[in-house]
Parts: structure tokens; C-alpha cells; sequence
């Protein structure tokens, strides 16, 4: 097809894979240009929650905010699992990053010359490479090093007779790489609120968008696919999944289980109680609201892998502010309420689920991208229980028992009474099923979990306090070691070299202003500090 003389090209793309492993495909507009996407952070990062009113120039979109989480990205690697490179041509990033020269490569096959050789010699899947990887391999096999070496992106190694599915390597943060897309999105931004030269441009997380590991029933392993394309949780039913980290069969893991659960300790020595009243509050404080996504399967039937947590940035991009609000959502029927139900004369806590995604959410937002939206997710996708009902069932309460099993151990070992007052609501309603004779739905306990009630409380004034105690003594240890600096003669020429006077007044300004109303005023809006011995 032309118009004006030029082909219109059609662009699919691929949304899983149907029961026979056939991809399944949709047609985007042909007016859609896809996002530019930054990666701002991933496994490690900082992150502060700061009331919005001491910062400035912040989106007006988001004026309703009173608190704001700002995150930064520690790290300059990022460690990356290329699913789709066995797939000759599909990951282009992935095989120009392993042509790369400096890689750290873990999982994949280590390939002779005669290996790159053979590879060449088979034009059609030597052809399927992209250009970078295609050199790498032309190179090997041309080499007259008779013990080279090399790595394919489509050849993982072969543990106990088949290829890992836990390929990995250290890929070097593409803003780094290329600094050019981020800093025309940061400058885009500037020039957008009419910023001034030499202010600060804050990006707060505007968005909470998890994806979920799901697996179908498997020898050994019981089923987790029961979420749909979407889930909106609201903050108790999300934080009861967040305290288990419930995940689905996981290559990178002993199978289905707690996720991270053997990577925490090194990076963070912190007790699991601390993290997670630090998490919540942050939620509860910023207003966040948690949208989940569907990787792996949805239901028992499709295999979807990454494909809807990758379509998410592209749909979320393109929703207004007031299109995002769950609340708007619901009006509109985008929404659907999952409640508890009876299967075989037992309850089913279906209602852990939350909400998800209705055909008027799809006929309504994924016209955005695609030409035909109603075909992305037909109604077994939307309703994972229509494929399989006693898979669904079983899911369900493989996650309703693994959230007991895990708040049992907070309650046994008596690390549940360093909980915030919402959390050890929580840890109690997974244990048995109520706190202080009040179930989930009850509307004290939802109660916890709203910002009015968090400000108000004792224990969240005692985290202020807590907070301005341990600055007001970071004070005193800096005042006293400058005095002591100072006062040693034989540093009289370093005290005016390095200013140490003037510094001393600094910090003795700041402990007048911590020990004053004013900080606990100004930290009003912000996590504080937990109670836990440091």
C-alpha cells in the first residue's frame, strides 16, 4: 500500500504466544512512534520522600502530591537476563551490547572458531544476527588464534543436557553510553515549567508499575498465573504481597518461592521490618498507587513472558494524569472488584487480588497503540478463570497460604512488633485472618493506611522525633571533632587551609535548627526514622 508515493509499512507486535506456541500479534496505528524510553535505576538505587512545599518547579501536573519520593540510580552496570536473544536478530540491544568488547558474561556457551565458522558457513542463520553480532562472529571464525574464543547471544550454555533459561551479563547503563536522549528529556522538562538557570529539576516517581513472575501448575510446582494483564491493589492488599515477594517459577532462583530472598543481606543488612515500614510509609505518604503487570503467563493457557510489563511504559505514557487515577477508573468500568467466592464449599480469597483491567479499560486505552485493541486480550485473558477454574483456585491459595506461612514467621520469632501499626495489621489479618477481631474489609483497619491518619498519629510523631534525636547527635559528633581539630596546635595552618571555623558555625547552625520545632515542621511529610537499634 502508498499514499503519496511512499510504502506504508504495517508494524506488529508480539503479545505472547497462544496454546500451540504460535506468537500471538497485533497490528499497532500506523501513526504510533514508540517512547523514549529512559532507564533511571534497577536493582540498587537511593531513593528520599520529601514534602513537596520545600521543593520547587515541581510538575503541576501533580500538584496534589504533599509528599514526593526522589530516586537516584546507584549503579553503572545493570545486570540483564536477554530472554529473547536466542531468538537470532530479536534483542538487537542485547547483541550489540555482547559484540562489545569489556563484558562480564555468565551462563552463556563458551564457542570455538570452528563453532563461529560452522555459524557463518549456514547463511540463513548467519544472516539472522544483527550487523554488530554478525561482525563479532565473521571475526572468530577468520582468526588465526587456533584456541579463540567467543559468545553467541543465541547460544546459552548447556546445563544437564539443555540450554540455562538464566543467561546474564553486566550491560553498561545506557544513559551513560548515550547521554544525549536523557539529557534532551531533562532539558525538554526545563524549558516546559520555564525553569531557571541553576535551579534544580526534580523527576519524583509519578508511577508504580511492578511486574508479576506467573507460572502455570507444573510437576512439583503449583500454578500462579491466576492475575490478569493489569491488577490495581489498593495499599493493603499490595503490601501484602510485597511482605512475601510471592514469585512464580523463577530461572534465577530454587524455583517458586520468596523473590530476593538470597541477594538482600549483601546490599542492605537492615532487618526486613525496617524495609518495609519504610516502603509503606513512602506509599501512603506519596500517594503512590500500585499497578501490577502479568509477566510469564496469564492463566494456565498463554505465555506472555515480558511482553505486557514492556507494553506498560508505552500505554502509561500516553494516559493523562486524571486518566491514571484507579478512582477515574472505576467510574469508568475499566476496573473490575475481584471478591472472595465459594469453590467445592470452601472460601476462595479472591479478594487478595484486588482489581483488574475490564474490556472497557482495553477499548479504551490500548487504541492508543493498536489498530484492532479488543483482539490484545480477549476475554480468557481478562478472566484468567474461564481457562482452567481449579488452577485459578489453587493459585489463589498457594498465595493466600505462602502470605500466612510468611506473616506466621514474623508473629513466631516476634519481629511482627517492629511494625508499624498498618503492617502489624497486616501481618495479622495473613496469620489468621483478622486483627483485633477486624478483618481486611473492615473500615478502621483500612483506615491505617490513610495519609490523614498516618500524620496524626503518636507512632509516626515518635519516627520525627527519633529522626531529629539521631541528626541532633550527628551534630554533636561533627561539632566535637572539629573542636578537637582545631584546638590540636599542630593543625593551626590546616584549620585556615580547609576552613574548619567556618564549618564548625555551619554545623553548629544546623544543630540549632534540627534541635528546633521547625525541623519536626519541615520533616512532617517524610518517613523519619524507624525505631530500630542501630
Amino acid at each position: 500500500l502508498k499514499f503519496d508515493g511512499k510504502k506504508i509499512v504495517g508494524n506488529y507486535l508480539r503479545i505472547g504466544m497462544n496454546t500451540d506456541g504460535v506468537w500471538r500479534t497485533s497490528k499497532l496505528r500506523t501513526d504510533f512512534i514508540p517512547a523514549a524510553k529512559v532507564q533511571w535505576e534497577d536493582d540498587i538505587s537511593a531513593s528520599i520522600v520529601v514534602p513537596s512545599h520545600l521543593l520547587t518547579d515541581l510538575n503541576p501536573d501533580y500538584a496534589e502530591f504533599q509528599s514526593v519520593k526522589i530516586v537516584e540510580n546507584c549503579e553503572y552496570r545493570l545486570f540483564q537476563r536477554p530472554d529473547e536473544a536466542v531468538n537470532r536478530g530479536f534483542d538487537k540491544q542485547a547483541e550489540a551490547d555482547l559484540a562489545s568488547p569489556n563484558n562480564f558474561l555468565s551462563n552463556f556457551a563458551p564457542l570455538t572458531k570452528s563453532d563461529a565458522q560452522d555459524i557463518v558457513d549456514h547463511a540463513v542463520m548467519y544472516n539472522q544476527y544483527t550487523r554488530p553480532m554478525r561482525r563479532l562472529i565473521k571475526k572468530a571464525a577468520e582468526s588465526t588464534k587456533v584456541e579463540q574464543l567467543l559468545v553467541d547471544s543465541a547460544s546459552p550454555r548447556i546445563v544437564n543436557g539443555v540450554p540455562t533459561k538464566n543467561p546474564r551479563y553486566l550491560q553498561i547503563r545506557p544513559d551513560l553510553v548515550d547521554g544525549l536522549p536523557k539529557y534532551l528529556s531533562l532539558i525538554s522538562a526545563r524549558l516546559f515549567r520555564k525553569i531557571k538557570a541553576g535551579h534544580p529539576l526534580y523527576t519524583p516517581v509519578n508511577a508504580v508499575l511492578p511486574g508479576r513472575r506467573n507460572n502455570p501448575a507444573e510437576p512439583g510446582v503449583r500454578p500462579l498465573a491466576v492475575y490478569g494483564p493489569i491488577h490495581y491493589q489498593e495499599l493493603p492488599e499490595l503490601f501484602m504481597d510485597f511482605i512475601c515477594s510471592l514469585t512464580g517459577k523463577s530461572p534465577s532462583t530454587t524455583g517458586a518461592g520468596t523473590e530476593g530472598a538470597l541477594t538482600k543481606g549483601p546490599f542492605n543488612a537492615l532487618p526486613a521490618t525496617a524495609d518495609l515500614n519504610n516502603a509503606l510509609l513512602s506509599f501512603i505518604l506519596t500517594g503512590s498507587n500500585g499497578f501490577s503487570t502479568a509477566a510469564g503467563y496469564i492463566g494456565s493457557n498463554y505465555k506472555v513472558e515480558h511482553d505486557v510489563s514492556l507494553l506498560i511504559p508505552e500505554l502509561w505514557c500516553r494516559m493523562s494524569v486524571a486518566e491514571r487515577d484507579p478512582k477515574a477508573m472505576l467510574a469508568a468500568g475499566q476496573l473490575e472488584k475481584l471478591e472472595d467466592f465459594e469453590h467445592e464449599g470452601k472460601p476462595v480469597l479472591a479478594n487478595r487480588l484486588g482489581y483488574r483491567i475490564t474490556a472497557n479499560f482495553v477499548n479504551d486505552y490500548l487504541g492508543k497503540i493498536f489498530e484492532a485493541p479488543q483482539t490484545v486480550f480477549d476475554e480468557e485473558m481478562l478472566k484468567p478463570e474461564l481457562q482452567n477454574l481449579e488452577e485459578y483456585v489453587d493459585g489463589i491459595n498457594n498465595i493466600v497460604e505462602t502470605q500466612q506461612m510468611i506473616a506466621q514467621r514474623y508473629i513466631d520469632d516476634g519481629s511482627v512488633d517492629s511494625f508499624i501499626p498498618p503492617m502489624k495489621a497486616l501481618i495479622h489479618i495473613m496469620a489468621s485472618g483478622s486483627y483485633g477481631g477486624k478483618g481486611i474489609t473492615d473500615p478502621e483497619i483500612r483506615g491505617l493506611f490513610e495519609r490523614e491518619a498516618v500524620l496524626s498519629s503518636e507512632w509516626y510523631q515518635k519516627r520525627l522525633i527519633i529522626k531529629q534525636e539521631r541528626k541532633a547527635a550527628c551534630c554533636r559528633k561533627h561539632i566535637e571533632y572539629l573542636n578537637d581539630f582545631i584546638g590540636k596546635n599542630h593543625n593551626a595552618g590546616k584549620v585556615k587551609v580547609l576552613g574548619c571555623c567556618e564549618r564548625l558555625k555551619t554545623v553548629e547552625n544546623r544543630l540549632a535548627y534540627v534541635e528546633s520545632d521547625k525541623f519536626i515542621e519541615d520533616y512532617a511529610g517524610t518517613i523519619g526514622a524507624d525505631p530500630i537499634a542501630l
